[in-house]
Protein backbone atom coordinates (compact mmCIF):
# COMPACT_ATOMS: atom_id res chain seq x y z
CA UNK A 1 0.00 0.00 0.00
CA UNK A 2 2.88 2.35 0.91
CA UNK A 3 4.49 1.74 -2.49
CA UNK A 4 1.21 2.51 -4.23
CA UNK A 5 0.85 5.72 -2.23
CA UNK A 6 4.40 6.81 -3.08
CA UNK A 7 3.83 6.05 -6.76
CA UNK A 8 0.63 8.06 -6.72
CA UNK A 9 2.34 11.04 -5.08
CA UNK A 10 5.21 10.87 -7.57
CA UNK A 11 2.75 10.76 -10.47
CA UNK A 12 0.92 13.78 -9.10
CA UNK A 13 4.21 15.64 -8.66
CA UNK A 14 5.19 14.87 -12.23
CA UNK A 15 1.79 16.08 -13.41
CA UNK A 16 2.15 19.29 -11.40
CA UNK A 17 5.66 19.86 -12.77
CA UNK A 18 4.41 19.42 -16.31
CA UNK A 19 1.58 21.84 -15.63
CA UNK A 20 3.95 24.45 -14.18
CA UNK A 21 6.20 24.12 -17.22
CA UNK A 22 3.39 24.74 -19.72
CA UNK A 23 2.31 27.77 -17.71
CA UNK A 24 5.71 29.43 -17.82
CA UNK A 25 5.98 32.68 -19.71
CA UNK A 26 8.59 31.18 -22.01
CA UNK A 27 6.33 28.27 -22.99
CA UNK A 28 3.37 30.57 -23.57
CA UNK A 29 5.46 32.92 -25.69
CA UNK A 30 6.61 29.99 -27.84
CA UNK A 31 2.98 29.28 -28.66
CA UNK A 32 2.33 32.93 -29.52
CA UNK A 33 5.40 32.89 -31.79
CA UNK A 34 4.18 29.74 -33.50
CA UNK A 35 0.80 31.36 -34.12
CA UNK A 36 2.56 34.44 -35.52
CA UNK A 37 4.57 32.28 -37.91
CA UNK A 38 1.44 31.41 -39.89
CA UNK A 39 1.07 35.01 -41.12
CA UNK A 40 -2.34 36.34 -42.17
CA UNK A 41 -5.14 34.74 -40.13
CA UNK A 42 -8.17 35.90 -42.10
CA UNK A 43 -10.94 33.30 -42.44
CA UNK A 44 -10.27 30.88 -45.30
CA UNK A 45 -6.61 31.85 -45.63
CA UNK A 46 -3.58 29.56 -45.57
CA UNK A 47 -2.80 30.93 -42.11
CA UNK A 48 -6.28 30.00 -40.91
CA UNK A 49 -5.85 26.42 -42.13
CA UNK A 50 -2.34 26.09 -40.70
CA UNK A 51 -3.51 27.38 -37.32
CA UNK A 52 -6.34 24.84 -37.12
CA UNK A 53 -3.95 22.01 -38.01
CA UNK A 54 -1.43 23.15 -35.41
CA UNK A 55 -3.97 23.54 -32.58
CA UNK A 56 -5.49 20.15 -33.39
CA UNK A 57 -2.03 18.58 -33.33
CA UNK A 58 -1.16 20.13 -29.97
CA UNK A 59 -4.42 19.02 -28.37
CA UNK A 60 -4.10 15.54 -29.82
CA UNK A 61 -0.57 15.26 -28.42
CA UNK A 62 -1.96 16.22 -25.01
CA UNK A 63 -4.37 13.29 -25.19
CA UNK A 64 -7.61 14.87 -26.37
CA UNK A 65 -10.00 13.29 -28.86
CA UNK A 66 -10.06 15.65 -31.84
CA UNK A 67 -12.56 16.44 -34.54
CA UNK A 68 -12.79 19.18 -37.13
CA UNK A 69 -16.15 20.87 -37.59
CA UNK A 70 -16.53 22.30 -41.12
CA UNK A 71 -17.49 25.97 -41.12
CA UNK A 72 -18.86 27.23 -44.43
CA UNK A 73 -19.54 30.94 -44.76
CA UNK A 74 -21.40 32.36 -47.73
CA UNK A 75 -18.69 34.72 -48.93
CA UNK A 76 -15.22 36.02 -48.35
CA UNK A 77 -13.24 38.68 -50.15
CA UNK A 78 -9.59 37.88 -50.87
CA UNK A 79 -7.10 40.71 -51.35
CA UNK A 80 -4.09 40.00 -53.55
CA UNK A 81 -2.72 43.54 -53.55
CA UNK A 82 -4.03 47.00 -52.71
CA UNK A 83 -2.29 50.36 -52.78
CA UNK A 84 -3.04 54.08 -52.86
CA UNK A 85 -0.60 56.46 -54.56
CA UNK A 86 -0.45 60.26 -54.42
CA UNK A 87 2.24 62.87 -55.13
CA UNK A 88 4.65 60.12 -56.08
CA UNK A 89 4.24 58.17 -52.83
CA UNK A 90 2.55 54.75 -52.72
CA UNK A 91 1.17 53.30 -49.48
CA UNK A 92 -0.53 50.03 -48.67
CA UNK A 93 -4.31 50.13 -48.49
CA UNK A 94 -7.03 47.76 -47.32
CA UNK A 95 -10.45 47.54 -49.00
CA UNK A 96 -13.18 48.18 -46.43
CA UNK A 97 -15.36 45.07 -46.19
CA UNK A 98 -17.49 44.46 -48.19
CA UNK A 99 -16.31 46.05 -51.48
CA UNK A 100 -18.65 46.32 -54.49
CA UNK A 101 -18.89 43.03 -56.37
CA UNK A 102 -17.91 44.67 -59.66
CA UNK A 103 -14.92 46.42 -58.07
CA UNK A 104 -13.27 43.41 -56.45
CA UNK A 105 -10.33 44.37 -58.66
CA UNK A 106 -10.00 47.87 -60.06
CA UNK A 107 -7.59 50.59 -61.11
CA UNK A 108 -8.68 54.18 -60.64
CA UNK A 109 -7.02 57.58 -60.76
CA UNK A 110 -9.02 60.69 -59.80
CA UNK A 111 -8.55 63.98 -57.94
CA UNK A 112 -8.80 63.86 -54.15
CA UNK A 113 -11.52 66.03 -52.63
CA UNK A 114 -13.15 66.63 -49.28
CA UNK A 115 -15.58 69.50 -49.84
CA UNK A 116 -17.91 70.70 -52.55
CA UNK A 117 -18.84 68.66 -55.61
CA UNK A 118 -17.02 65.33 -55.31
CA UNK A 119 -18.83 63.46 -58.10
CA UNK A 120 -16.35 61.27 -59.95
CA UNK A 121 -13.54 62.15 -57.53
CA UNK A 122 -11.94 60.34 -54.59
CA UNK A 123 -13.66 61.57 -51.43
CA UNK A 124 -11.53 61.67 -48.32
CA UNK A 125 -13.29 61.02 -44.99
CA UNK A 126 -12.30 59.98 -41.48
CA UNK A 127 -13.95 57.91 -38.78
CA UNK A 128 -12.90 58.84 -35.23
CA UNK A 129 -11.28 56.43 -32.79
CA UNK A 130 -14.17 54.88 -30.87
CA UNK A 131 -12.49 51.91 -29.14
CA UNK A 132 -14.86 49.57 -30.97
CA UNK A 133 -14.15 46.35 -32.85
CA UNK A 134 -17.40 45.93 -34.78
CA UNK A 135 -18.89 47.85 -37.69
CA UNK A 136 -21.88 49.70 -36.27
CA UNK A 137 -24.74 51.99 -37.31
CA UNK A 138 -22.67 55.19 -37.01
CA UNK A 139 -19.99 53.79 -39.33
CA UNK A 140 -22.56 52.60 -41.86
CA UNK A 141 -24.30 55.97 -41.83
CA UNK A 142 -21.04 57.86 -42.39
CA UNK A 143 -20.10 55.69 -45.37
CA UNK A 144 -23.62 55.80 -46.83
CA UNK A 145 -23.71 59.60 -46.59
CA UNK A 146 -20.30 59.83 -48.24
CA UNK A 147 -21.31 57.44 -51.04
CA UNK A 148 -24.47 59.48 -51.65
CA UNK A 149 -22.24 62.33 -52.85
CA UNK A 150 -21.39 60.15 -55.88
CA UNK A 151 -17.61 59.88 -55.59
CA UNK A 152 -15.75 57.36 -57.72
CA UNK A 153 -14.23 55.97 -54.53
CA UNK A 154 -13.70 56.86 -50.88
CA UNK A 155 -10.34 57.23 -49.13
CA UNK A 156 -10.93 56.39 -45.48
CA UNK A 157 -8.80 56.88 -42.39
CA UNK A 158 -10.06 55.21 -39.20
CA UNK A 159 -8.76 56.60 -35.92
CA UNK A 160 -6.63 54.18 -33.88
CA UNK A 161 -3.60 54.51 -31.59
CA UNK A 162 -1.20 53.00 -34.15
CA UNK A 163 -2.34 55.32 -36.98
CA UNK A 164 -2.45 52.22 -39.16
CA UNK A 165 -5.04 50.48 -41.35
CA UNK A 166 -7.81 49.58 -38.92
CA UNK A 167 -10.51 47.01 -39.76
CA UNK A 168 -13.93 46.61 -38.16
CA UNK A 169 -15.51 43.17 -37.77
CA UNK A 170 -18.45 42.72 -40.14
CA UNK A 171 -21.24 40.20 -40.69
CA UNK A 172 -22.22 38.00 -43.58
CA UNK A 173 -25.44 40.02 -43.85
CA UNK A 174 -23.75 43.39 -44.40
CA UNK A 175 -24.34 44.77 -47.91
CA UNK A 176 -21.39 45.72 -50.13
CA UNK A 177 -20.62 49.44 -50.26
CA UNK A 178 -21.94 51.30 -53.34
CA UNK A 179 -18.42 52.45 -54.24
CA UNK A 180 -14.95 51.21 -53.27
CA UNK A 181 -13.88 52.33 -49.80
CA UNK A 182 -10.13 52.15 -49.30
CA UNK A 183 -8.56 52.34 -45.84
CA UNK A 184 -5.12 53.90 -45.39
CA UNK A 185 -3.26 54.57 -42.16
CA UNK A 186 -3.24 58.05 -40.67
CA UNK A 187 0.55 57.82 -40.62
CA UNK A 188 0.27 58.70 -44.34
CA UNK A 189 -1.88 61.76 -43.61
CA UNK A 190 0.73 64.26 -44.85
CA UNK A 191 0.88 62.59 -48.27
CA UNK A 192 -2.84 62.92 -48.85
CA UNK A 193 -3.00 66.44 -47.39
CA UNK A 194 -0.48 67.46 -50.06
CA UNK A 195 -2.59 65.82 -52.75
CA UNK A 196 -5.70 67.55 -51.43
CA UNK A 197 -4.02 70.95 -51.40
CA UNK A 198 -2.54 70.61 -54.87
CA UNK A 199 -5.44 68.87 -56.59
CA UNK A 200 -3.19 65.93 -57.43
CA UNK A 201 -4.90 62.63 -58.24
CA UNK A 202 -5.01 59.58 -56.03
CA UNK A 203 -4.45 56.28 -57.79
CA UNK A 204 -5.84 53.04 -56.43
CA UNK A 205 -4.49 49.71 -57.63
CA UNK A 206 -6.47 46.77 -56.27
CA UNK A 207 -6.42 43.10 -57.17
CA UNK A 208 -8.84 40.85 -55.35
CA UNK A 209 -11.76 38.50 -55.78
CA UNK A 210 -14.81 37.16 -54.04
CA UNK A 211 -15.13 33.51 -53.07
CA UNK A 212 -18.43 31.79 -52.33
CA UNK A 213 -19.23 29.13 -49.74
CA UNK A 214 -15.81 29.50 -48.21
CA UNK A 215 -14.65 26.64 -46.00
CA UNK A 216 -12.90 26.85 -42.67
CA UNK A 217 -12.84 24.59 -39.62
CA UNK A 218 -13.53 24.70 -35.93
CA UNK A 219 -11.28 22.49 -33.82
CA UNK A 220 -13.16 20.54 -31.14
CA UNK A 221 -11.24 18.57 -28.51
CA UNK A 222 -12.69 16.50 -25.67
CA UNK A 223 -11.44 14.63 -22.66
CA UNK A 224 -13.06 13.07 -19.60
CA UNK A 225 -16.43 12.21 -21.13
CA UNK A 226 -18.60 10.92 -18.28
CA UNK A 227 -15.90 11.78 -15.72
CA UNK A 228 -17.67 14.74 -14.12
CA UNK A 229 -19.28 18.10 -14.84
CA UNK A 230 -18.97 19.57 -18.34
CA UNK A 231 -16.81 22.66 -18.80
CA UNK A 232 -16.45 24.35 -22.19
CA UNK A 233 -13.32 26.34 -23.09
CA UNK A 234 -13.28 28.50 -26.22
CA UNK A 235 -11.08 30.87 -28.20
CA UNK A 236 -11.26 32.39 -31.71
CA UNK A 237 -8.49 31.62 -34.21
CA UNK A 238 -9.07 34.12 -37.02
CA UNK A 239 -8.92 37.88 -37.55
CA UNK A 240 -8.12 40.61 -40.05
CA UNK A 241 -4.35 40.59 -40.24
CA UNK A 242 -1.65 38.64 -38.38
CA UNK A 243 -3.53 39.25 -35.09
CA UNK A 244 -0.48 38.27 -33.04
CA UNK A 245 -1.41 39.90 -29.73
CA UNK A 246 -5.11 40.04 -30.47
CA UNK A 247 -5.40 36.25 -30.77
CA UNK A 248 -2.02 34.78 -29.79
CA UNK A 249 -2.14 35.13 -25.98
CA UNK A 250 -5.66 33.70 -25.84
CA UNK A 251 -4.62 30.70 -27.92
CA UNK A 252 -1.53 30.20 -25.75
CA UNK A 253 -3.73 30.33 -22.61
CA UNK A 254 -6.18 27.91 -24.24
CA UNK A 255 -3.43 25.39 -25.02
CA UNK A 256 -1.82 25.78 -21.59
CA UNK A 257 -5.10 25.05 -19.82
CA UNK A 258 -5.73 22.05 -22.07
CA UNK A 259 -2.27 20.61 -21.39
CA UNK A 260 -2.73 21.12 -17.65
CA UNK A 261 -6.15 19.44 -17.62
CA UNK A 262 -4.77 16.45 -19.54
CA UNK A 263 -1.50 16.11 -17.61
CA UNK A 264 -3.22 16.23 -14.23
CA UNK A 265 -6.25 14.20 -15.35
CA UNK A 266 -8.76 16.57 -13.86
CA UNK A 267 -12.04 14.81 -12.93
CA UNK A 268 -14.30 16.66 -15.34
CA UNK A 269 -15.56 16.54 -18.91
CA UNK A 270 -13.80 19.26 -20.88
CA UNK A 271 -14.77 20.46 -24.35
CA UNK A 272 -12.21 22.77 -25.97
CA UNK A 273 -13.41 24.65 -29.05
CA UNK A 274 -11.24 26.89 -31.26
CA UNK A 275 -13.51 28.81 -33.61
CA UNK A 276 -13.10 30.17 -37.14
CA UNK A 277 -14.72 33.15 -38.87
CA UNK A 278 -14.67 35.59 -35.96
CA UNK A 279 -14.05 38.73 -38.04
CA UNK A 280 -16.78 38.16 -40.63
CA UNK A 281 -19.74 37.12 -38.51
CA UNK A 282 -18.68 34.81 -35.65
CA UNK A 283 -19.57 31.94 -38.01
CA UNK A 284 -17.64 29.24 -36.16
CA UNK A 285 -19.07 30.03 -32.74
CA UNK A 286 -22.56 30.40 -34.14
CA UNK A 287 -22.30 26.95 -35.74
CA UNK A 288 -20.87 25.30 -32.63
CA UNK A 289 -23.64 26.68 -30.45
CA UNK A 290 -26.21 25.25 -32.85
CA UNK A 291 -24.49 21.93 -33.43
CA UNK A 292 -21.83 20.52 -31.14
CA UNK A 293 -21.97 22.47 -27.89
CA UNK A 294 -23.29 20.72 -24.80
CA UNK A 295 -26.69 22.04 -23.74
CA UNK A 296 -26.73 24.90 -21.23
CA UNK A 297 -28.44 22.69 -18.65
CA UNK A 298 -25.60 20.17 -18.92
CA UNK A 299 -22.79 22.74 -18.73
CA UNK A 300 -21.29 23.78 -15.41
CA UNK A 301 -19.16 26.59 -16.83
CA UNK A 302 -17.92 28.25 -20.02
CA UNK A 303 -14.42 29.77 -20.07
CA UNK A 304 -13.47 32.04 -22.97
CA UNK A 305 -10.12 33.42 -24.09
CA UNK A 306 -10.91 36.55 -26.08
CA UNK A 307 -8.83 39.32 -27.61
CA UNK A 308 -5.70 41.05 -26.37
CA UNK A 309 -5.55 39.53 -22.90
CA UNK A 310 -1.79 39.99 -22.42
CA UNK A 311 -0.43 42.88 -24.50
CA UNK A 312 2.01 45.59 -23.53
CA UNK A 313 0.74 49.11 -22.87
CA UNK A 314 2.16 51.94 -24.96
CA UNK A 315 2.83 55.39 -23.48
CA UNK A 316 3.97 58.44 -25.44
CA UNK A 317 4.65 56.27 -28.46
CA UNK A 318 6.90 53.80 -26.64
CA UNK A 319 6.15 50.29 -25.42
CA UNK A 320 6.16 49.93 -21.63
CA UNK A 321 6.84 46.78 -19.61
CA UNK A 322 3.34 46.70 -18.10
CA UNK A 323 0.18 45.12 -19.46
CA UNK A 324 -2.39 47.16 -21.38
CA UNK A 325 -5.04 48.47 -18.99
CA UNK A 326 -7.86 48.25 -21.51
CA UNK A 327 -8.73 44.62 -20.87
CA UNK A 328 -11.82 43.24 -19.22
CA UNK A 329 -12.83 40.18 -17.28
CA UNK A 330 -16.23 39.45 -18.79
CA UNK A 331 -18.26 37.27 -16.48
CA UNK A 332 -21.65 36.18 -15.31
CA UNK A 333 -22.81 37.56 -11.99
CA UNK A 334 -22.45 34.05 -10.59
CA UNK A 335 -18.71 34.07 -11.34
CA UNK A 336 -17.76 37.27 -9.48
CA UNK A 337 -16.47 35.66 -6.27
CA UNK A 338 -14.55 32.97 -8.14
CA UNK A 339 -12.97 35.51 -10.46
CA UNK A 340 -12.00 37.83 -7.61
CA UNK A 341 -10.15 34.92 -5.98
CA UNK A 342 -8.38 33.60 -9.07
CA UNK A 343 -7.44 36.89 -10.77
CA UNK A 344 -6.09 38.80 -7.79
CA UNK A 345 -2.69 39.12 -9.53
CA UNK A 346 -4.16 40.26 -12.87
CA UNK A 347 -5.05 43.92 -13.39
CA UNK A 348 -8.25 43.96 -15.44
CA UNK A 349 -11.54 45.80 -15.28
CA UNK A 350 -14.61 43.73 -14.39
CA UNK A 351 -17.55 43.62 -16.77
CA UNK A 352 -20.33 41.74 -15.01
CA UNK A 353 -22.89 40.75 -17.59
CA UNK A 354 -26.60 40.66 -16.93
CA UNK A 355 -28.06 41.67 -20.29
CA UNK A 356 -25.34 41.37 -22.93
CA UNK A 357 -21.72 40.21 -23.04
CA UNK A 358 -19.02 41.15 -25.56
CA UNK A 359 -17.24 39.35 -28.39
CA UNK A 360 -18.06 35.67 -28.75
CA UNK A 361 -19.18 35.53 -25.11
CA UNK A 362 -22.11 37.60 -26.35
CA UNK A 363 -23.24 34.54 -28.32
CA UNK A 364 -22.60 32.21 -25.36
CA UNK A 365 -24.61 34.40 -23.00
CA UNK A 366 -27.46 34.74 -25.51
CA UNK A 367 -27.58 30.95 -25.88
CA UNK A 368 -28.43 30.60 -22.19
CA UNK A 369 -25.19 29.50 -20.52
CA UNK A 370 -25.51 30.70 -16.93
CA UNK A 371 -21.95 30.51 -15.61
CA UNK A 372 -19.17 32.00 -17.70
CA UNK A 373 -15.98 33.97 -17.47
CA UNK A 374 -13.50 35.24 -19.99
CA UNK A 375 -11.14 38.04 -20.84
CA UNK A 376 -11.19 40.43 -23.78
CA UNK A 377 -9.65 43.77 -24.56
CA UNK A 378 -7.81 45.85 -27.10
CA UNK A 379 -4.25 47.08 -27.43
CA UNK A 380 -2.17 49.65 -29.32
CA UNK A 381 -2.01 47.76 -32.65
CA UNK A 382 -5.39 45.99 -32.32
CA UNK A 383 -7.04 45.17 -35.68
CA UNK A 384 -4.12 46.59 -37.67
CA UNK A 385 -1.26 45.07 -39.72
CA UNK A 386 1.22 46.29 -37.09
CA UNK A 387 0.06 43.72 -34.51
CA UNK A 388 3.22 41.64 -34.06
CA UNK A 389 5.29 39.64 -31.54
CA UNK A 390 6.67 42.79 -29.98
CA UNK A 391 3.23 43.50 -28.51
CA UNK A 392 3.49 40.74 -25.89
CA UNK A 393 6.07 38.86 -23.86
CA UNK A 394 6.62 36.08 -21.30
CA UNK A 395 6.38 38.37 -18.27
CA UNK A 396 2.82 39.49 -18.95
CA UNK A 397 1.59 36.21 -20.46
CA UNK A 398 2.24 34.03 -17.41
CA UNK A 399 0.01 35.69 -14.77
CA UNK A 400 -3.03 35.51 -17.04
CA UNK A 401 -2.52 31.83 -17.87
CA UNK A 402 -2.03 30.94 -14.21
CA UNK A 403 -5.13 32.85 -13.17
CA UNK A 404 -7.30 31.04 -15.71
CA UNK A 405 -5.92 27.65 -14.65
CA UNK A 406 -6.57 28.54 -11.01
CA UNK A 407 -10.16 29.53 -11.83
CA UNK A 408 -10.75 26.35 -13.84
CA UNK A 409 -9.25 24.20 -11.08
CA UNK A 410 -11.56 25.80 -8.52
CA UNK A 411 -14.56 25.11 -10.77
CA UNK A 412 -13.64 21.43 -10.98
CA UNK A 413 -13.00 21.17 -7.24
CA UNK A 414 -16.11 23.06 -6.11
CA UNK A 415 -18.63 22.17 -8.79
CA UNK A 416 -21.86 24.19 -8.53
CA UNK A 417 -20.57 25.84 -5.36
CA UNK A 418 -18.01 27.74 -7.45
CA UNK A 419 -20.86 29.90 -8.71
CA UNK A 420 -22.66 30.75 -5.48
Amino acid sequence: MRHILIATVVALMIGQAAAKDVLSGASLYEDVARYASFGLHRFGSLGDRATADWIAGELSAAGFAIKFQPVVLGRQYVVERASAEAVGISVEATPFWWPPEDKASFHLSAPLARDGDVAGKVLRIELPFDRGAYLGPAHRTAIAEAAARKPAAILLMIGNPADDRFAYNVTQEDAPWPVPVMVVGAKARATFERALASGAPVTFDVAGHYERNVSGRNVIAETGIGRGPTIVVSTPMTGWYTCVCERGPGIANFLALARTVAAEKWPAHFVFIATAGHEIGHGGMELFLKDGAPAPKDTLAWIHFGSSNACYAVAEGARTDRAEEERYLVLSKSAVTLTDEAFVAVAAKRLVTEKQAVGELRDVHAAGYANFLGMAGRHHTFHTPADDLGATGPKILEPVARAFVDAARKIVERGDAAFR
